[in-house]
């Protein structure tokens, strides 16, 4: 989180990488080359392989639990429950951001109830009464003479490894590693203002579908304006798409050649209204730059055929007046309610009934959706390594 300042802030720009994707759909009169591939059935409906998905790739790879903008304070807390883990972010007095398994270490007892995030100096345990701070350390407890040999420094909450970069907060589930491919990410997430945005919505979605259906529709341009028809689809065309790699996460971008010519593709402003780009995240995760806006998604697997999606806007400064806060309600409930909730996650589930009945053998991945088959390459690479 940063301070705001009195100062004009310097007019954002693009990294490299992303002016590098521009760039080669600019350059470009046809499309590149692609070929037809597919992906197996059972990667989707098998029990077994999601066991070794949730082992491999989500008990042990970073993650994204959500933005910084859901904690803009000091002194607040939020329990999230997604992971298959009672988590407990916090942002402490000095503005860092924590993670916690969210467990009073005197009888296990969960420390903070519900999902909204609260504002509260000290977390004290419903069962006892034990206090702790939001950055993790033992405060007190009732009747400590009746615990004489209680080392209060060692009774700390448990804290799991995190990284704040790019207005984004991200943890490892187990042991320690390597944030480094978050922290490159990051520089993008800075260039889109994501860490100075504010939080306009979140809303918990659960999409009876594997997590990988979910993050399909997000790899392809293919199906917007025939599911989206009713939506957002007559705002697209087919574009031309460029992508590469930030470690095992996607970076992708779409464009139009035709509307790119001539553009300072320097301007973040003009590029984001020129270039829809998209970052499609291992484990899964989304961020989808709108022109005036930011979707993150956290994709969040529970069964092979189920899955918690948490969507948050975020929003470059408060509604200031109502007419603004009615804009941004109307950019809501048209991506959140409408295209994702009522077409892309529907359009996962009936995925899942079709491949469920065992009907089809393997999915076939036109040119338009090579970015599927890439995707799983790194699911599947990311299975082998965790093996």
């Amino acid at each position: 989180m940063s301070v705001a300042s009195t100062a004009a802030a310097p007019p954002l720009r693009p990294t490299a990488g992303m002016l590098a994707l521009a760039q080669a759909i600019a350059g470009s009169g046809t499309p590149p080359a692609a070929t037809q591939s597919t992906v197996p059935a059972t990667v989707y409906t098998d029990p077994a392989y999601f066991a070794r998905e949730k082992e491999a790739i989500f008990d042990r790879l970073p993650q994204i639990l959500c933005p910084s903008a859901l904690l803009p304070e000091p002194g607040m807390a939020v329990p999230h429950d997604g992971t298959g883990r009672p988590l407990l972010i916090t942002r402490d007095a000095g503005g860092t951001a924590h993670v916690f398994l969210n467990v009073c270490r005197h009888r296990g007892t969960r420390l903070v109830e519900g999902s909204e995030v609260q504002c509260a100096r000290r977390l004290v345990c419903p069962y006892h009464a034990w206090t702790y701070t939001v950055d993790g350390r033992l405060l007190a407890l009732p009747r400590p003479d009746t615990f004489p040999t209680l080392q209060k420094d060692a009774m700390g909450l448990i804290e799991l490894p995190s990284k704040e970069c790019g207005g984004l907060i991200w943890f490892f589930p187990d042991t320690p590693g390597d944030f480094s491919d978050a922290v490159t990410l990051g520089e993008d997430f800075d260039a889109l203002g994501m860490g100075e945005h504010v939080l306009f919505r979140r809303r918990m979605h659960e999409v009876k579908g594997n997590w990988k259906l979910v993050m399909d529709a997000f790899l392809e341009s293919y199906h917007v304006t025939r599911l989206h028809s009713q939506t957002i689809g007559p705002f697209f065309k087919d574009g031309i798409t460029s992508g590469d790699r930030i470690g095992p996460h996607l970076r992708s971008a779409v464009g139009r050649l035709e509307d790119m010519r001539g553009a300072d593709l320097s301007d973040m402003a003009q590029l984001r209204r020129l270039v829809t780009f998209a970052y499609q995240l291992l484990p899964g995760a989304l961020v989808i730059p709108s022109p005036d806006y930011i979707n993150v998604m956290t994709v969040m697997p529970q069964a092979h055929d189920r899955t918690l999606v948490e969507d948050f806007m975020l929003i470059p400064e408060p509604p200031a007046t109502d007419k603004a806060r009615d804009h941004w309600e109307r950019s809501w409930n048209l991506l959140d309610g409408g295209v994702f909730a009522g077409e892309d996650f529907r359009a996962a589930e009936l995925g899942q009934q079709g491949l469920s009945s065992g009907a089809v053998d393997e999915i076939v991945l036109g040119t338009l959706e090579s970015g599927i088959r890439r995707y799983h390459e790194t699911v599947e690479a990311a299975l082998a390594a965790g093996h």
